[in-house]
């Protein structure tokens, strides 16, 4: 009784089709009885005398077992349910804009070691602490700027920390409507219709109260941080004046209850943000909500699957067919299908073995890379195969894959000049097998490149995997600096040195005669001897550096003065 009354349905509209059962029933036995050639032709009251009885057992047997598949699968359909599974709930990063007072009040000292060094150290730990959710930063004064768009970078915006500062502002006030403005309208420039708005200031008024209204009826709630004591402290103006500043809480309050949102005192620790939830991008009314759960209906009707696929299997007309068809799903062999190489064309499927062939060339899979290149008739593939025979120290088999490498492509310059160097290797020594896996022995000596034409003379790819990969439903042409060539060594180290050597001498003469050789034991680290207009243009150089000003700011300062100018060309007031 308990699972009944636990059993709920995911989709109830599928059980009217159990409505139709009976009528499906009917229409069944008058199908049955018209079925016998006699039914037309013989009176119904004479057919009992005709006839031979009929299975009535088989007849219903079979109308019952189709009665109850039907059954099943609307059941199945209907989706039933006995029990609840955990599931993660989805919760979407909560945007985040942050407002900073950058007026003349935010010098005062009531909180230390000032309101400017407490609300950048708020900023920069929220940016610290958020995980995802896109984050913007809006200054204000007399007027609200953006410093950051919205961005998912938190440390793009946190580079402007330093330059916060009421020098940047290009007119003082603190006009907190503005920002609550401004920061809405980042929002909504960027598609969202839910946010949050953190404001960091020490009083509001009407104007801000109307701001964070309708703020909040788009959508986006506004918090409050207030920044400065109730004492207050004294802070000049920028006309010089000496004034007082002071938090005004009950103003702060009902601005935050005007955004639907709440109001924490500024605090030394983290307690303001934890309070208002803006450390979270997942924070929702000031409780996180990331990894709750919740729960949610398992659909069952899979379970009704196999006695429904067991009663269609005799649906057959013989019951051997049933009994064959189950039988031959039972013995299939259970591996994981692999369709991919059935939709490929053979120059694909080519292209496919050329480029694995390059991956083991690459591992020094010389064996495995040899096999590959096997399977692809083609020029390149050949000559490709004859370099990781070579390079596995199996010479003849790599002058037969060049030799084959030509005979598709007659004068090929590379696969000529490879199969020289290979002719050459193994008349200086004879190669020995392959050990450990296709490497060559240690007696081995591998053919050297840049021989006959060779192109390049260091190794590059093989060819199949050239520096910009092919199209694999178009393999590009072989080149002749993409294919593989195998690795160079010095037949002569000590001539090779006295090559150098001879090199290195007719450089040094070749700059002597211009006049701009150095001695060869000379030391690259001595101080160099200048000449008077030497010293004189270095040192005003350096002059020149230091007199560009260091001024992190200016960016911010050009950016606002700009945006405040237009703003007046378009009628807008400020204070």
């Amino acid at each position: 009784m308990e699972a009944v009354t636990a059993l709920h349905w995911l989709r109830p509209q599928w059980l009217w089709a159990l409505l139709a059962l009976p009528l499906l029933a009917l229409w069944w036995r008058a199908r049955s009885r018209r079925r016998h050639a006699w039914t037309g032709l013989v009176d119904a009251h004479l057919l009992p005398y005709l006839l031979e009885p009929r299975g009535t057992t088989r007849t219903w047997a079979r109308m019952g077992a189709a009665a109850l598949g039907y059954a099943l699968a609307v059941v199945a359909l209907a989706g039933p349910a006995w029990r609840q599974v955990e599931q993660p709930l989805w919760q979407s990063a909560m945007p985040l804009v942050i407002a900073v007072d950058l007026s003349s009040a935010s010098l005062a000292a009531d909180v230390p070691p000032s309101r400017l060094a407490i609300a950048r150290a708020k900023v920069a730990r929220v940016l610290a602490a958020r995980d995802g959710g896109q984050v913007g930063l809006v200054a204000f004064a007399g007027d609200a700027f953006t410093v950051a768009p919205l961005t998912e970078d938190a440390a793009n915006v946190a580079l402007f920390l330093d330059a916060l500062a009421p020098d940047v502002m290009p007119v003082d006030g603190q006009r907190a409507d503005r920002a609550i403005e401004q920061s809405a309208r980042l929002l909504t420039r960027a598609g969202f219709d839910r946010g949050r708005i953190l404001l960091m200031t020490d009083h509001g008024d009407a104007d801000a109260d109307a701001a964070a209204e309708r703020a909040a009826r788009a959508g986006y709630r506004v918090d409050v941080i207030g920044v400065g004591g109730e004492a207050g402290a004294p802070f000049r103006g920028a006309n010089g004046a000496l004034l007082q500043a002071r938090l005004d809480a009950a103003s702060l309050r009902t601005l935050a209850a005007s955004g639907d949102g709440d109001y924490r005192a500024v605090t030394l620790d983290d307690a303001d943000l934890r309070a208002l939830g803006v450390l979270d991008a997942n924070a929702v009314d000031g409780a996180s909500q990331s990894g709750e759960r919740g729960r949610a209906w398992q659909d069952e009707g899979y379970w009704l699957l196999p006695p429904l696929m067991l009663l269609a299997l005799f649906a057959f007309r013989r019951s051997g067919g049933a009994v064959a068809a189950l039988a031959l799903v039972l013995l299939l062999p259970w591996l994981p299908a692999q369709a991919a190489d059935l939709w490929r064309r053979p120059d694909q499927a080519a292209h496919a073995r050329l480029v694995d062939g390059t991956a083991a060339y690459r591992r020094e899979d010389y064996a495995r890379a040899a096999a590959l290149y096997a399977g692809v008739d083609s020029a390149d593939a050949h000559y490709n195969r004859g370099n990781a025979l070579a390079r596995a120290g199996r010479y003849p088999q790599a002058i037969a894959a060049y030799d084959a490498a030509l005979k598709r492509q007659p004068g090929m310059a590379d696969a000529i000049a490879n199969r020289r160097a290979v002719e050459a290797a193994m008349k200086r020594k004879p190669p020995q097998g392959p050990k450990d896996g296709g490497a060559p022995s240690a007696g081995g000596q591998s053919p050297q490149p840049g021989q006959q034409g060779q192109a390049d003379p260091q190794r590059s790819s093989p060819q199949g995997a050239p520096g910009e990969p092919t199209q694999p439903d178009r393999p590009a042409p072989a080149a002749a600096d993409n294919r593989t060539t195998p690795e160079a060594k010095p037949a002569d180290a000590q001539a090779q040195a006295e090559a150098d050597r001879a090199q290195r001498q007719r450089i040094e003469q070749a700059l002597a005669r211009a006049g701009r050789a150095e001695p060869p034991d000379a030391d690259a680290d001595a101080p160099r001897a200048e000449t008077a207009a030497q010293r004189e243009r270095r040192l005003a150089n350096e002059a020149l550096l230091q007199r560009v000003p260091d001024d992190p700011g200016g960016l911010l300062r050009a950016k606002f003065r700009l945006e405040h100018e237009r703003r007046l060309t378009q009628g807008r007031p400020t204070e």
